[in-house]
């Protein structure tokens, strides 16, 4: 730990650039897989320009709650159902998970096939159900 210390404290340049790299390299990820909208923001933009929400969970998940008319296609089998989305090419799509971590990956798919609205949900449907937002099952 003592050579450690030592190491960052005389080589503190290349620390900081590292830490610089680090951050830009995040900021650069999270941009390429489309920005995020808290839930609110997201029903208004599905609502007021006819998007769709896209829920990525498993099918046990999205049976025992989803929003209503929200698409269903498991993040496992997105790219192999992509021909499904054509008709929302050009409308926003908003990916919902189950917290918010598998949107990233499935917003690049989108977005490296022609999707150009592509936008995340943050905290996924953990947090549309903390805000208390209406949800249906299947049964």
């Amino acid at each position: 730990m003592a050579l450690f210390l030592e190491f960052i404290s005389q080589q503190w340049t290349l620390v900081a650039a590292l830490a610089v790299v680090l951050v830009m390299l995040f900021f650069h990820e999270s941009r390429k897989s489309g920005p995020s909208l808290s839930p609110q923001q997201a029903i208004s933009m599905v609502n007021a320009q006819s998007g769709l929400f896209l829920d990525l969970r498993d099918a046990s998940d999205y049976k025992a709650g989803h929003i209503v008319e929200a698409m269903h296609i498991p993040a496992a089998k997105l790219q192999s159902r992509l021909a499904e989305l054509e008709k929302h090419k050009n409308k926003p799509i908003v990916l919902v998970c189950k917290m918010g971590q598998q949107a990233g990956a499935a917003g690049k798919t989108l977005k490296a096939s022609g999707f150009e609205h592509v936008y995340k949900m943050t905290g996924g449907m953990m947090e549309w159900s903390n805000l208390q937002l209406p949800t249906i099952s299947k049964s």
